[in-house]
């Protein structure tokens, strides 16, 4: 074992201040052997845990400095980072024409950049000691699309792409990628996602964007989307169960909401599954004559 390398196994963890990503992080700071390293934009959000057996470290996905910043202090501590879970991430809701140039760019900043170059920082170290695990989270978003989230579901859909071709590319250096595909779960990321779609309503998407913002909290809230929902700490247990398995799936599905809607996808193919989207959501235009 090099200078400043540890037995125990690092994990470095994005966006633990709230949701899947605090989850996670207290339950594999619970795992003998285990070191880690929860982070977020803002240091005070995730004190707490400090608490509760992790370590803290500021980190913004979408800052090169700082995540350079937080790559090295855990090299430092243990040679490298064992574990990479690239949870941080956030819906930007509307009708794609009417979704500003700049909030995409920031979407793609926070959901797709940012784990790639922390994959990036990460990976030199993980080849030198030839192990180590990056688990990204995509969703059942990554495989299909809902009306009203298209800048969204591309960010995921960019994540499996990704993925992919990243797995194919570390396996000979013993590097496992996983992803992890939630469906519907509870957590505040449905009230950021509808409070991001404010301020893109126009003449043309009003009535739709309200039936987008209604449909997805009723999903949460009620109805037999929410029986099929799942809670942070489904995921977190199956990010656990993928970093422990000798031979880790390369995807894991988490919640009903996600096996029943992605197998509901392929039965239906495209026509049919846009079908029962205009059976949910009205479809912008329709009855205008303008």
């Amino acid at each position: 074992m090099a200078d400043g390398e540890s037995a125990v196994s690092a994990v470095l963890i994005t966006g633990c201040s709230s949701g899947i990503g605090r989850a996670t992080a207290l339950r594999l700071a619970r795992r003998p052997g285990s070191v880690v390293y929860a982070t977020a934009r803002r240091p005070a959000d995730i004190a707490d845990l400090e608490q509760m057996g992790c370590r803290t470290l500021a980190l913004d996905v979408t800052d090169e400095a700082s995540m350079a910043s937080a790559v090295q202090t855990i090299e430092a501590a243990h040679g490298a980072v064992d574990v990479l879970v690239n949870n941080a991430g956030y819906s930007q809701s509307g009708a794609v024409e009417a979704v500003p140039l700049d909030r995409v760019r920031a979407q793609f900043e926070t959901n797709v950049f940012g784990p790639l170059r922390l994959t990036q920082l990460v990976l030199p170290a993980m080849r030198r000691r030839r192990r180590g695990t990056v688990v990204n989270l995509s969703s059942m978003g990554g495989k299909l699309v809902f009306p009203g989230g298209g800048v969204y579901h591309a960010t995921k859909y960019a994540i499996e792409a990704l993925s992919d071709a990243l797995r194919f590319e570390v396996a000979g250096f013993g590097i496992r990628v996983v992803i992890v595909e939630p469906g519907l779960i509870r957590t505040a990321f449905s009230d950021a996602a509808l409070g991001a779609m404010r301020g893109a309503d126009d003449a043309v998407y009003g009535e739709f964007h309200a039936a987008v913002g209604r449909t997805t909290a009723n999903a949460y809230s009620q109805g037999l989307s929410r029986k099929l929902s799942g809670t942070p700490d489904d995921v977190a247990r199956v990010i656990e169960r993928a970093i422990a398995a000798r031979r880790p799936k390369t995807r894991y599905r988490v919640a009903p909401s996600a096996t029943l809607f992605l197998n509901l996808r392929r039965v239906l193919g495209d026509r049919g599954w846009d079908r029962f989207l205009r059976g949910v959501y009205p479809s912008p235009g329709a009855n205008r004559t303008d």
